[in-house]
């Protein structure tokens, strides 16, 4: 299956949190979608965004930038300025969603940070989801199961651990990814209604973590109920992406 036909990502506003791979998938989606429009609704990498789109725009009418934009111009990136040295600011969630009815292609958001961790959980403030988003996808490395929850490998550990019923510093398990994923307080938190929410299971690099990704898929779909309808698992830098969906 084709990666934005996967994530049900091919139009419309799609947000992506988490942690292991957000930056990745936001590109590799972009790559593959006719006009892409990147932005953020919170602090992104300057370097990921320039060397990944076509052209970045900084400005604080996204709109006005979207509508002078040629099709040389896509992939495009939007910000409103820099934050520091090493980020850009993102947009607030209305803007956002005033954008996404603008624009007649995908619009890609970055909708929380993650510190370069491969697994999270959002805190009271995060993640920052406009309203009109049509599909979230909540995101976490295969490469975390069998590690400690601690903050080498995961960001806010703490949440997590409350989240998953476990302590920090046990060993991460199939069931620890699956439960913040398909909890209202991780993955699932914050998805409008009416979304699609699409978990994804990525860095599944070899057949091993493929099993793995298959387990924390059935207990995703078990734990979430009819809020998710298929988990996929991605290897994002790769460009056949998609490993496998369950549904």
């Amino acid at each position: 299956m084709r990666l934005a036909d996967a994530l049900a990502a091919r139009e419309g506003m799609t947000c992506v949190v988490g942690a292991g791979g957000k930056k990745t998938t936001l590109y590799a989606l972009a790559s593959r979608l006719d006009r892409a429009v990147v932005t953020a609704s919170v602090r992104i990498p300057i370097p990921s965004l320039e060397e990944n789109v076509e052209e970045v725009v900084v400005t604080d009418d996204p709109l006005a930038a979207l509508e002078e934009a040629t099709l040389d111009d896509f992939p495009l990136g939007l910000v409103p300025g820099q934050a520091d040295d090493v980020r850009y600011h993102g947009y607030e969630n209305e803007l956002l969603d005033r954008l996404a009815a603008a624009h007649d292609g995908p619009v890609l958001v970055k909708a929380d940070g993650a510190r370069m961790r491969d697994f999270k959980a959002p805190s009271d403030r995060e993640p920052q989801i406009p309203d009109e988003t049509a599909t979230v996808l909540p995101i976490a490395s295969a490469h975390v199961v069998g590690e400690p929850l601690d903050e080498k490998m995961v960001h806010r550990p703490e949440r997590v651990a409350e989240i998953a019923g476990i302590d920090v510093g046990n060993a991460i398990t199939t069931e620890t990814v699956a439960a913040v994923l398909a909890s209202d307080e991780g993955g699932l938190k914050r998805v409008p209604e009416g979304a699609t929410a699409v978990p994804v299971v990525n860095k599944v690099d070899d057949e091993q973590l493929a099993d793995v990704g298959r387990e924390i898929a059935s207990k995703i779909l078990e734990r979430a109920g009819g809020r998710v309808e298929q988990v996929v698992l991605a290897r994002m830098n790769r460009e056949d992406a998609v490993v496998g969906v369950v549904e």
